[in-house]
């Protein structure tokens, strides 16, 4: 019996490591690319609102995006399953290209209206919605079971290297040459993508006794793919642990850790340390899988991972000094990157190719619509009982994914595919 985690419909060939193979290369750069191109574009689209506008109308501008992207979300997985993964990721970066660079013509010729910056920020989130799903189905297609987990480590740094480069390089386009030279450059990062895509590789579904999707209405495969979900003994906990976690952290790593500084009086600098120091710790989570490739007993070691992580965000508030939260940043994000590196590997490489796009949909309708529910609550809990508490009860609920996750015995017995010789 083949242990649980490795998907053995995937082909059983001797893979090059993902380090080396140039499809697999050729898809992260254009993945990467696209990447810094909506960081450049999260910039353009802040300042440009606020040179229009004020604070509130900045906070609408960049929430109205969220709105499509959750409620499309389900759909978009459905449409990665129901046609080729690529040619979606194709469509959508055109599409983000073509609107961003309309954006910037237009913006060159006149002033930022607002209603011009809401529209755009919907129709990108409509279109994001399609995007994400497509990608979270295509590595499954572009290279072997057994190196799902190095590509998931290579895509977690990729998503670091774009959070670290892609704000910088917004800004240096702002102040050189305003708005209009800031979406032009996100523009023409989503253009170098393009290419790079047409280029890649993938498998067919059908081949290797894979499953082949039966045609039916858009909405019976979703629930399909919903149902597949829930019945999964392995993807299913997965899923939910991973909710869990999200709804317990997010809110206080994002805003709650905003108002901890201003509680504790370290400031902003103080801020910028303990968010670099978890990026660090994050970024080196990924290397880690991305060298090695593989982690023995991974689905023990996503449960403690997810218990120290958990245990460190209740915690963090309770530190009496700026350095030790630094430090505790950092052992956070390390957990935490290792957990949702070992999550994503584990759904990856469990799931059957043709519901992948579905799977990955829910994940990431946790992550960017139920999620940001909780930066209200979480704000509104800290001005009323102070940091700490809320600190430490938003840590207690997380911690419920961990009892979720080792009350299933697919997960605590759950590997990761081991590496064939190439």
């Amino acid at each position: 019996m083949a242990p649980l985690g490795i998907q053995t419909a995937l082909p059983q060939r001797a893979a090059t490591p993902a380090y080396r193979d140039g499809n697999v290369l050729r898809w992260l750069t254009a993945y990467t690319a696209s990447l810094i191109g909506d960081s450049v574009y999260f910039v353009a689209l802040a300042w440009s609102a606020q040179k229009a506008a004020g604070p509130t109308e900045v906070g609408l501008v960049m929430a109205a995006g969220a709105l499509p992207r959750a409620l499309l979300m389900l759909g978009g997985g459905v449409l990665a399953d129901r046609i080729d993964p690529r040619r979606v990721i194709l469509g959508s970066d055109a599409l983000r290209c073509l609107l961003i660079l309309s954006v910037a013509a237009v913006i060159a010729l006149s002033a930022p209206a607002l209603w011009i910056l809401v529209a755009v920020a919907l129709v990108f989130g409509a279109v994001d919605a399609l995007f994400v799903p497509a990608i979270g189905a295509l590595p499954a297609r572009i290279t072997s079971s057994d190196q799902l987990a190095r590509v998931t480590g290579m895509r977690s740094l990729s998503m670091r290297l774009s959070q670290i480069t892609g704000p910088p390089i917004g800004g240096l386009a702002m102040g050189l040459g305003g708005p209009a030279a800031a979406f032009t450059v996100a523009g023409l990062l989503f253009a170098l993508s393009l290419p790079l895509l047409l280029t890649i590789r993938i498998q067919p579904l059908g081949e290797h006794g894979q499953q082949q999707p039966q045609p039916g209405t858009a909405w019976k495969d979703l629930l399909d793919g919903l149902r597949y979900i829930r019945r999964h003994r392995l993807i299913g906990p997965l899923v939910a642990a991973g909710a869990i976690c999200e709804l317990g952290l997010t809110g206080t790593l994002n805003v709650g850790m905003v108002l901890l500084n201003a509680e504790r009086g370290w400031g902003p600098s103080g801020y910028g340390w303990i968010v670099s120091s978890f990026g660090a710790g994050a970024a080196v989570s990924a290397a880690l899988l991305a060298i090695t490739g593989w982690l023995p007993r991974a689905g023990l070691m996503l449960a403690g991972t997810l218990l120290v992580g958990c245990t460190g965000a209740a915690t963090i508030a309770l530190v009496p000094t700026l350095w030790i939260a630094v430090v505790l940043a950092a052992v956070i994000g390390l957990s935490a990157g290792v957990f949702g590196s070992l999550d994503n590997a584990l759904i990856q490489t469990a799931a059957d190719p043709a519901y992948l796009g579905r799977v990955t949909s829910v994940v990431m309708l946790t992550m960017v619509g139920l999620a940001p529910l909780s930066y209200p609550l979480v704000g509104a809990a800290i001005g009323a009982w102070g940091a700490a508490p809320v600190f430490v009860g938003c840590g207690i609920f997380a911690s419920l994914g961990v009892v979720i996750a080792l009350a299933s015995g697919a997960v605590r017995q759950a590997e990761l595919p081991r590496q064939r010789p190439a």
